[in-house]
């Protein structure tokens, strides 16, 4: 599919500064531009680049002004970085933009599904499934009796989505990601195995909810395992049966949730966070990677380490752990120095 610099510039009410019939058909970075790509330059550190790259089409701000000869046609715009990142999202939309059923795949006589709907092949809707406006169901996609699913939500190749579960509008569920597999329910008995606790509770993702690839949501045991609307979360994650997950909170690859914990709004979790059950963390906070939660946390705290301590604290501990071996060798020569005057 080609652009026209013109076409390009609508959409990101720009203007053209070159060959406005200039086509392009895909994008590159700007030191790798070829002919028929679109780059953009929002970072001073690349301008350099403008004036070698050979990319058709160059976004840039109005401010810019050329020092040499351009091979490039310019769109200028108020923001760069951020038109740039309005014509992926566009262009996510276009790529995206399939509609019809795939054969084969099956869809259950009770389900049903709204305008612009698209269901690749080898796919699978049960029974009572109800599903909106706008939705793109990649191929291989398991979705289990009563699951509820909103407008304009698209699930890639391979996710699974069980029975009961609720999915709100906008949402993004990538490949092979699990929504409402059973929660970690075991209870032993007087032989020391396990028996099952049935989990009849559902997942429910809340609108412009995004699920990283191979992430799996259980179900909760009883109610509902809930990520508020605008939760974010990355590849690889693991939140267990009845957590909730406030609104905006955005949580990197790897980490890990277990059960019936509360994590509130705006907060930010770096990767390889390990994260107890039946603890509650206020709303706005911070936590580093590879840090390890076994306790409630308050509102607006930033924590390190494992266990986490305060952020400020932890590398004010670091800086004297870093130095423990010269301290150890200084406490020894002071002790020889003092063991010495006694004889």
């Amino acid at each position: 599919m080609k652009f026209t610099a013109t076409q390009i510039a609508g959409i990101l009410e720009g203007e053209v500064d070159g060959n406005p019939e200039t086509a392009v058909h895909k994008l590159s970075k700007i030191e790798e531009g070829e002919i028929g790509s679109l780059t953009f330059l929002a970072n001073p550190k690349y301008t350099s680049y403008i004036y070698s790259t050979k990319a058709s089409i160059t976004i840039v701000n109005k401010d810019f002004v050329p020092e040499q000869a351009l091979s490039t046609t310019l769109i200028k715009v108020d923001d760069a970085y951020k038109s740039f990142s309005k014509l992926l999202e566009y262009y996510n939309q276009v790529k995206n933009n399939k509609i019809g059923i795939e054969s084969p795949s099956h869809i259950s006589e009770s389900a049903t599904y709204g305008e612009g709907f698209y269901l690749g092949a080898f796919s699978y809707l049960g029974n009572n499934v109800k599903i909106g406006n706008n939705v793109k169901v990649f191929p291989n996609v398991y979705i289990g009796d009563n699951v509820v699913i909103g407008n304009d939500v698209l699930i890639y190749a391979g996710a699974k989505i069980y029975s009961e579960s609720i999915i709100g509008n906008g949402c993004v569920i990538h490949s092979g990601a699990i929504i409402g597999a059973d929660g970690f329910g075991f209870t032993p008995n007087e032989k020391g195995e396990y028996a099952k606790v049935p989990q009849t509770g559902n997942v429910i993702l809340e609108d412009n909810v995004d699920v990283g690839a191979g992430t799996t949501i259980d179900r909760a045991t009883l109610g509902s395992t809930i990520l508020r609307k605008g939760v974010k979360l990355d590849n690889q994650i693991q939140i267990a049966h009845n957590v909730e997950i406030g609104e905006h909170t955005a949580i990197a690859a790897q980490t890990g949730v277990a059960g019936s914990t509360k994590i509130g709004k705006h907060c930010l979790i770096g990767g390889q966070v390990g994260i107890v059950g039946h603890i509650t963390i206020g709303d706005r906070v911070k936590i580093q990677a590879q840090s390890g939660i076994g306790r409630n946390v308050k509102d607006d705290e930033v924590l390190q380490g494992s266990p986490a301590l305060n952020y400020g604290d932890y590398n004010k501990s670091y800086v004297h752990f870093k130095n423990l071996p010269k301290l150890v060798n200084q406490v020894a020569a002071i002790e020889k120095k003092i063991d010495g005057e006694k004889d």
